[in-house]
């Protein structure tokens, strides 16, 4: 059994937010640079505000067609997370250039942490 979560950079994260979007026509019908400028413009500065978070972006419209969009949120605490949210809420972001579809929260190795055991990870090469 292998140790991972290992912190990276300092940062180490107990919740991880996975916001599965879908977007809407007002979006799609924007060129991709006005895409760009919208989220300069409405959501990085929320987010900059946000302190105890990083993300990563996937994006599933070529595998389903109810999620087009899955935003990973790490945060160094709820908290953190909760911001995170209501941060996008105040933003075009919600319900405007995406419909949000679900939010789910989750601990990385809850249970090795519950249960004080290694974590089991698989890797194939």
């Amino acid at each position: 059994m292998a140790k991972t979560n290992q912190p990276e950079n300092g940062f180490e994260a107990t919740a991880t937010g996975f916001i599965l979007v879908k977007t809407t026509r007002a979006w799609l019908d924007l060129t991709v640079a006005d895409r760009i400028a919208a989220f300069e413009e409405h959501v990085t500065p929320a987010l900059k505000k946000v302190k105890g978070v990083r993300s990563t972006f996937y994006d599933t419209e070529f595998y389903t067609a109810r999620v087009t969009d899955i935003w990973v949120w790490e945060a160094r605490d709820h908290e953190a997370f909760q911001l995170v949210i209501e941060a996008l809420r105040e933003t075009l972001f919600w319900d405007h250039y995406f419909e949000i579809v679900e939010i789910l929260v989750g601990v990385e190795n809850g249970y090795a942490k519950h249960y004080s055991t290694d974590v089991v990870t698989s890797i194939n090469t």
